[in-house]
Formats: structure tokens, sequence, C-alpha cells
């Protein structure tokens, strides 16, 4: 048994909607196909064998094997050709029985394969949450992410089912219903509900753990089912904010189930987690203190960009570039922010065929938020690490904030120099934002390496940190 008495602990209504395979569901329905017996994915990229696969349906999640595919290399077919990829079988350990290939191939042929539409989204998005608001108030709606959201529908319940002889248990699974039912009629869009009488927390292990799997796609866990549903989750890292890393320090103290971790003794959680060690203790039992009209929100740490290069860069000049450009992107977040940064980070992937460490590094700098300051930083932290070897994927991250009105003059420095580098930055910066982010480049921008100009274009989460919201 556990240590709570669950009648004192806080109780509403919370719905936790789930747009089934949302990307690839609003390019099936775009298209007039049904989107759970489709074969699509998203892809960036999608002419290149190292496209990242951004989301799929659930029938190309069944034909192919896969829950979770990061990139086209990982299909057992060819996505040029659509033919079977013995090399990619092999490495997997997939069958290469003609009848499998036969199988295979016969789904690729009719597999499609897009690019995304990230505006499309965000408008189908808009749409969803106008939904929302047919059955609650907008301070009790909290968006998840772009296909999730929580709806708190404590003080809706009885309006849209009056009937008194109903549990609330049965009324939120008939609202939920509702709501499931207005997102395909009007978006042709199919939804998933985990459903709480109880928090939001186990609406969401609802959700992930048992909704995903019933023919309603809705699942209700509450307090009453916290020993029987919540300890019996067959798998740690199936449970919210438990990963590998975390699964394997738990394990070392004795705990391997989430029963385990729920009569735990609590103290030792603290002395080797801290604070998210209790956080794992109550969730364990059931407990959250997290509310849909007071959403956490984390202090913000740093700000960052970071994006995998549309092919190997082997030119130490190509990288330098992407680099500077990064370099500013960041700047310019960090001075509509009205900060300055104390601390600059670097981190470069290298490509597969290097069979290299990733490359990381970072300094402490004196504040400053000024852009030739910070390039000079970033190439100076990669001038110390890199020898050489292709590159795929580049970070730059800035920490340690300060108010932008912090500075430090030395007697060396020249003022009058300063503040004429400063009127520059500040007149460039009202032109972008006054008539567009590419208004104002370099002439390097035209170069192949650079990628300002195409990432400029990108939309929302996909605008690799640094242009979002620049025009």
């Amino acid at each position: 048994m556990g240590y709570f008495d669950y009648s004192r602990e806080p109780k509403s209504d919370i719905a936790f909607v789930d747009m089934k395979s949302f990307y690839a569901s609003v390019e099936c329905v775009e298209r007039g196909l049904n989107p759970l017996k489709t074969s699509l994915c998203v892809m960036s990229r999608q002419d290149n064998t190292s496209g990242v696969i951004l989301a799929s349906s659930p029938m190309f999640k069944k034909v192919f094997g896969k829950q979770n595919v990061s990139r086209a290399y990982d299909l057992p077919f060819d996505i040029h050709t659509r033919k079977f990829s013995f090399r990619n079988a092999i490495k997997q350990g997939l069958p290469t029985t003609p009848e499998y290939i036969a199988y295979i191939e016969e789904w690729a042929k009719d597999t499609l394969i897009v690019p995304p539409r990230m505006s499309l989204y965000i408008e189908k998005n808009i749409e969803i949450q106008h939904i929302f608001q047919d059955y609650a108030s907008t301070e009790d709606i909290l968006p998840y992410s772009i296909d999730e959201g929580f709806i708190d529908l404590t003080s809706s319940l009885n309006y849209f089912v009056k009937d008194k002889a109903l549990t609330r248990r049965q009324k939120l699974d008939i609202v939920s219903a509702k709501i499931q039912k207005d997102i395909w009629r009007k978006t042709g869009i199919y939804s998933t509900i985990g459903m709480s009488n109880s928090n939001p927390l186990l609406a969401k292990l609802a959700l992930d753990n048992e909704a995903k799997k019933t023919p309603t796609m809705r699942a209700n866990w509450s307090y009453e089912d916290v020993e029987t549903k919540v300890w019996a989750i067959p798998n740690m890292t199936d449970f919210w904010g438990i990963g590998r890393r975390t699964e394997k320090r738990l394990n070392k103290l004795g705990i391997y189930s989430i029963k385990d971790l729920a009569n735990c003794n609590s103290d030792i959680l603290k002395k080797e987690f801290g604070v998210v060690g209790m956080d794992l203790f109550f969730h364990a039992n059931g407990i959250d203190e997290s509310n849909v009209h007071k959403p956490y929100k984390a202090k913000s740490k740093g700000l960052g960009n970071s994006q995998i290069l549309p092919r190997d860069y082997d030119r130490q000049w190509e990288i330098e570039l992407v680099l500077r450009e990064m370099a500013e992107q960041v700047a310019i977040r960090l001075r509509r922010a009205h900060k300055k940064t104390s601390r600059v980070s670097v981190h470069v992937g290298y490509s597969r065929k290097e069979e290299k460490r990733p490359l990381q590094g970072q300094m402490k700098i004196e504040p400053t938020n000024n852009t030739k300051e910070l390039m000079n930083h970033v190439l100076s932290i990669f001038h110390s690490k890199y020898d050489s070897g292709s590159v795929r994927s580049i970070g730059v991250y800035y920490s340690g904030f300060v108010d932008e009105s912090f500075g430090l003059i030395s007697l060396f420095d020249d003022v009058e120099k300063i503040e004429k580098e400063e009127r520059l930055q500040s007149a460039i910066d009202d032109i972008r934002n006054q008539f567009g982010f590419t208004m104002l480049q370099k002439a390097n921008a035209l170069q192949d390496a650079s990628r300002v100009i195409a990432r400029s274009k990108l939309v929302g989460g996909h605008s690799a940190g640094g242009l979002d919201g620049l025009k």
C-alpha cells in the first residue's frame, strides 16, 4: 500500500488530448486519404538519403516496423528506387526472404514521402484550439505541444452532461468522446485522450500507457488506479520523467519498477537525485502539484541555435561560415531579450563516416551581446578544438546572462569606437525588424555553404532555434 490518503489530495477533471500522428495525418487529409490506412511519412530533405523523418502515419510504422524512425537510411527500402535495401535490412536484423522483400517493396511503392509544411500544421493546430474552446475557457486550456494539450473540464462537465445519476468519471468520458468526434468531423484527424478525475500527470500517463491501445482511444487513470495501473507500468522508461540514464541510476538503488519507486525510502531518492528524486517519488504515487491554470515556467538558462547540415561540410571555411551565421542569429535573440552573455559554448557533430566523438567547447567571457565579439569567441573555441574532418551538425549556445545595461570598460578601450559599433548594430537590428531578417545580409550569404537565408524561411521549431520570430 502507498503512503498517501488520496481523499486529501486536490482533484480536477482533466482531458489530455493528443492528435494521432499529427503532421502525417494533416498531410493525408489534405490529399483526401485516410490517415489510419495510408502509408505516409513527413521527411525533411526527402531527396537526401540522410533525410530526417519528422512524422509518419500509423500504417507506415506498422509496415516498416518502426515506432520512431529518425533517418531515411534507417528504412528497409531505398527512398529513390523504392527497392529493398539488403544493407539496411541486414544491419537491423530484418528478414531477407523473397516474401518479405516483396511485401516491403509493394508498400514502398505506395508510400508517400512528403516535405514538412509547418505553416499548414500551425493552421490546423489553431483550428483544434478553437474546438477546445467550445468546451472550456482559454484559462482552462494548456497547449503542451503543437499536437497535444490539456483541458481542465472541472467546471464544464455538468454543463455538457446534466444527468445527475452519472459519476464524474462517466461524464468526463462522454465529454472527451464529444471532443474526439468534433476534432475528426472538423479536421479529419483522429485523436487519443488520456483522462483523469485527479490530476494532469495521471491523464498523461493514461494517454501514454493505455489510451493509445484501446478501441475508443480513451483511458482514465485516477487516484483509485495508482496501485493497479501506475505501479503496473511494465517499463520504467514508459513513466513520465524517466529516461535510460535515470533508470540505470534507479536500478543501482535497487529500484526496478514503478511500484518499487513508489514504496522506496524517499530520503534515499532525495540524497541521490535532489528535488528531482522527490518529484519521482510523488509522481510514482500519483501525486502531481502541476496546475493547468498556473503552468510551470522554467527559468531561462540560455539561448542557442543548433542545426543538422544538408550535407557533409568537408572544408573548414564552410564550417566557419555557418558558425558565424549562427553566432549572429543567437546574438540577435540575445539583444531582443535585452541580455548579455558571459559564457559561449560550441558543439560540432562529425559525419558518420568520420567515426569521431562530437567536438564540444566553451569559454567564459566578459559580458557582451555584440555580434562581432561573439563571432570571434565562437570561432576561437572552434579553432582550439577542431583539427580536421567532415561535419554534419553544429550548435552555438550562450548562457550566464546579465542585464544589457551591465558593462565593463577598461582604460585601454576605445570608447568612441565601441559606441559607434553599438549604434551600427542597433541600426541593423531596426532595419531587420521593420523590413525582414534577410533584408540586410553579408555577401557570403549567397555562397552555397551558407544556411542563413534558407533557414530564415523555415517556421516555428524548424527554424533552427535561431531565426524563430525573425522576419
